[in-house]
């Protein structure tokens, strides 16, 4: 794809801190740990040297189904706003759509008497803790002293963690530094969780009452791997959930309160099937769950499966014309797929949106052409020759189909007016559109609203 820019006037890990007067902890002993603050620029506390792969002191976890979560992100830069804790909404929606309730998701500093005291509480309330972040080399990483101390348990060098480690410094031609070995640390109840993109491997800590804690790295790369390929099969294997089925569906061209009014007792907290509304921002989507229907008994009167189908074709026929998606779908996904059963390509050219159309379509393969001119248009969208505008870019594109759109916005609203036209069409269509969104947000509807338009003049195409 040919991408032209005409303009007049476009959760990651922390940097490497050493040194910076934070504290770590030394042995006491035994399970006890003691506090001592770090001179600036001292040498890093040797870690401890008790080889970890010896069998675990505690007792084997007793069976237990995973039914309620905690989310913990561990990390002075969210507590301080340098970044944002995207980690947490990925796993509380991974755990939801299972049907595991997550209590709550807290974002805490590099302090390891609060992460200590945060995973303590986390464990008489819950199945399931899941940390992120705090498990790099420096001293300020402090999870696992924090779930150490926790459960009263002592760290210790895990042999083969460590021979990993030197083995990937090694291939990188770079001499590990001590600092790196609190990363090969295991306790005795928990087992190493492989990183295959990052020097931090995560930790899987069973408790005797068959509660489980989960430590992940902060960097979402690393994170979703690790969750995806090793955390969530183990976590099924414990039962994880109440069973429950989901089906999303993606609307659009109606609001939240139009939504609610329409679903009106379907909306009600604690029915089975349960019906809610999450706006997004390109989506208003209609999460619709189910579990069985069970007896006094035990006996299944119901299964989800029947409940969650008579429920989604419900909230179908009453949000009829809206629904316009289920599950992930994007608006690429949507356009995409319209394009190719129309058999066309297309270009775009925008205006006054700072590139929002091509931001939601410039990855697709049938786009042929995107171009972005001028970052702001005319009060007067009205009067914008969009028609001519999208006959252009198809022409000079070569393409079946071109896009025109300009928007403008104010203090109070977005103006924004497109068409979409080309040799695969008789005739121009138009749009014309207000919408209260402005600044930014409005820009960025207004390309939403492009890509619906453009949606549904290749679906009657094809």
């Amino acid at each position: 794809m040919r991408r032209h820019w005409v303009s007049a006037g476009g959760n990651g890990s922390r940097p490497a801190a050493l040194g910076l007067g934070r504290r770590h902890w030394v042995s006491a002993g035994g399970a006890i740990l003691r506090f001592m603050p770090e001179l600036r620029d001292a040498p890093a506390p040797a870690p401890p040297t008790t080889p970890a792969s010896a069998p675990p002191t505690t007792a084997a976890p007793q069976p237990r189904p995973i039914r309620s979560a905690e989310l913990l992100a561990v990390g002075s830069e969210l507590t301080t706003g340098e970044t944002r804790d995207t980690n947490g909404g990925e796993l509380a929606r991974e755990l939801s759509l299972r049907g595991v309730t997550v209590r709550r998701i807290s974002a805490l500093p590099d302090d390891l008497g609060r992460v200590t005291a945060a995973f303590a509480a986390a464990l008489a309330d819950v199945d399931l803790v899941v940390a992120t972040g705090g498990i790099g080399p420096t001293p300020d990483d402090l999870t696992r002293e924090a779930v150490a101390a926790a459960v009263g348990e002592e760290p210790a060098v895990d042999p083969d963690l460590e021979r990993w480690l030197r083995d990937l410094f090694e291939r990188r031609g770079i001499r590990l530094p001590e600092l790196n070995l609190k990363q090969a640390w295991l306790i005795p109840s928990a087992t190493a969780i492989p990183n295959p993109n990052g020097t931090a491997p995560g930790w899987w800590v069973d408790r005797p009452d068959g509660r489980v804690v989960v430590l992940l790295p902060g960097p979402p790369r690393e994170m979703r791997a690790m969750w995806r390929d090793w955390v969530a099969p183990r976590l099924a294997g414990r039962g994880l959930g109440d069973g429950r089925l989901v089906r999303t569906l993606r609307t659009y061209g109606i609001g939240e309160s139009h939504v609610a009014e329409v679903l009106g007792d379907l909306l009600r907290r604690g029915r089975n099937p349960e019906v809610a509304t999450y706006a997004r921002a390109d989506w208003l989507d209609v999460r619709i769950s189910a579990v069985d229907e069970v007896g006094p008994d035990g006996t299944v009167l119901r299964p989800a499966a029947e409940l969650l189908e008579e429920a989604v074709t419900t909230v179908r026929d009453q949000l009829e014309g809206f629904v316009r998606a289920e599950g992930d779908t994007t608006w690429a996904d949507l356009v995409a797929a319209a394009a190719e059963r129309a058999g066309v390509r297309f270009a775009l050219v925008e205006t006054g949106t700072n590139g929002a159309l091509e931001g939601l379509l410039g990855d697709l393969q049938m786009l042929a052409r995107a171009v972005a001119v001028h970052p702001a248009a005319e009060p007067d969208v009205a009067s914008w020759p969009v028609a001519d505008e999208a006959e252009q870019v198809a022409r000079e594109a070569s393409t079946e189909v071109g896009l025109a759109l300009v928007a403008h916005t104010d203090g109070s609203k977005t103006l924004l007016r497109a068409a979409v036209a080309g040799p695969a069409l008789e005739s121009p269509k138009v749009l014309d559109l207000r919408l209260f969104q402005h600044g930014p947000h409005g820009r960025f509807r207004a390309g939403v609203a492009a890509a619906a338009f453009l949606a549904e003049v290749l679906a009657d195409l094809g």
